[in-house]
């Protein structure tokens, strides 16, 4: 802050955190520099400093998502997608379908900032997206590849389709459903407090099975 010494790693989650919000709620062509200063509490000649410029800033902030989601991948999912034996066990396959559902599932709600920036994006073309694609390490995407190729071949998928694209059709029912709520609740459940601790597991619940039972053959197998 001006005139106050900082800590500088502090002061970078806070411009993150600070940026996040205004991000998400004018997306890229919308968020002022002038605006994220504020909202941190820092001046304007920090943000260029540790960021460079509002790309910048802004491609720290998908980066800083991205690693959240591969060290949950590594902690939660790597254990059972080493295992080559889990891509032919209809039971264990079931188990790792639904854990990557629950894991992407929860991870958007703990993160609403983020989901909004994802919603101008998507709604913007993903063109501030294309602009830093680069810059992400998608190695780890044949990980999944080779993984889901060998359940198809197992018998345990129901198409051969791209894989990525399977997973990102799981974040996308989970993303739907979440920024759906008030909607939800205007027209169809106007008596249900979808966004509690309850609603949330229970829509959950029945998205996880709605991804097992359309991509497994025999999801009881």
């Amino acid at each position: 802050r001006r005139g106050r010494a900082h800590n500088a790693e502090g002061a970078r989650e806070a411009i993150l955190n600070a940026a996040e919000k205004v991000f998400a709620e004018h997306g890229f062509d919308g968020a002022r520099i002038d605006a994220i200063a504020a909202e941190s509490g820092y001046n304007k000649s920090l943000l260029f400093q540790y960021f460079g410029d509002k790309l910048g800033l802004y491609t720290e902030i998908v980066k800083r998502a991205d690693s959240e989601m591969t060290e949950l991948q590594t902690h939660v999912l790597a254990p059972l997608l080493e295992d080559e034996t889990v891509a032919s066990d209809a039971r264990r396959f079931r188990a790792l379908l639904e854990t990557i559902v629950t894991a992407i599932f929860d991870y958007l709600v703990a993160r609403p900032l983020f989901v909004r920036m994802l919603l101008w994006e998507q709604a913007e073309g993903w063109q501030t997206y294309s602009r830093m694609a680069a810059q992400f390490d998608t190695s780890d995407a044949e990980q999944f590849e080779t993984f889901f190729r060998k359940a198809y071949r197992a018998g345990l998928l129901r198409l051969d389709y791209v894989p990525l694209i399977q997973l990102t059709m799981i974040l996308q029912l989970c993303l739907s459903f979440l920024t759906f709520i008030p909607l939800y609740q205007m027209f169809v459940a106007p008596g249900e407090d979808l966004a509690s601790a309850s609603g949330l597991a229970r829509a959950r619940e029945y998205i996880v099975d709605l991804v097992v039972h359309g991509m497994m053959v025999d999801p009881q197998g």
